[in-house]
């Protein structure tokens, strides 16, 4: 039987992004995840990527020495993020594909034609006491080659379902949103934990949230920008009710 509770993780990328933009220490990106704690999130995600265009090193340090709730770090498959995940030891470690051309992370991560590959890279992550969740599109080929490789979690890519919706495709809105429904359930069954995460609004949450193998969303731009107007707590806080809506 599916699992009821649903968790919220808070994606900090962007608090960074805004620090970069000017340079200097602010914002800082460690209070964003402090104040999102007193909040209620359930973790927080934070991207470390090659080009360091947001998060860098020093957040990643400071962010484990910081939170109670568990840190999912997010990263390419690449040595240099491999040998840093194995130093800080994350509560999960979420492999994501990564374009340094790409404006944020575009598709799922391709798993089925580097099934050997991913498989012999997370290993040494998971004997380090690390989770491995795997961000993948809705694809039963890479649902399954998740599972084949070891990975504990999928993260499923909701980006196409949040975008036909804001632009009011509704029937291609309708057709991922089947697709996303057969692959939490498919994936559930295999012993997959499911997360899902990228685009999520206010607007097109309540959907992915009532799906009951769903254990966690990722929410990241949207409620940092949504702080902006309304602080970062009452932002956060709004999600979790529409969550909590959608799942009782």
């Amino acid at each position: 039987m599916a699992e009821t509770s649903l968790r919220l993780g808070l994606n900090i990328d962007h608090v960074a992004t805004l620090r970069n933009a000017r340079g200097g220490t602010n914002p800082d990106p460690v209070r964003a995840a402090k104040l999102a704690e007193e909040a209620g999130v359930d973790g927080i995600t934070a991207h470390l990527r090659e080009d360091r265009r947001h998060m860098v090193d020093a957040d990643i340090e400071n962010l484990m020495q910081s939170l109670t709730v568990p840190l999912n770090f997010e990263m390419a498959a690449t040595d240099e993020m491999q040998r840093i995940a194995l130093r800080h030891k994350p509560h999960a470690v979420c492999i994501v594909p990564e374009k340094r051309e790409e404006r944020t992370t575009e598709g799922g991560l391709e798993v089925a034609r580097e099934q050997n590959k991913l498989s012999d890279f997370i290993a040494p992550l998971r004997e380090a006491g690390s989770r491995i969740s795997l961000f993948v599109a809705a694809d039963m080929k890479q649902v399954e080659a998740a599972h084949r490789v070891g990975a504990d979690i999928i993260e499923l890519h909701v980006g196409a379902y949040c975008d036909a919706h804001a632009e009011g495709d509704f029937k291609l809105r309708d057709a991922e949103f089947e697709s996303l429904r057969d692959m939490s359930t498919y994936a559930h069954s295999l012993g997959l934990e499911v997360h899902a995460g990228h685009g999520l609004t206010y607007d097109c949450v309540k959907p992915i949230a009532a799906f009951p193998e769903v254990r966690e969303l990722n929410i990241g731009h949207f409620l940092i920008g949504e702080a902006v107007f309304r602080g970062l707590p009452p932002a956060v806080q709004e999600m979790r009710r529409l969550m909590d809506e959608a799942r009782h």
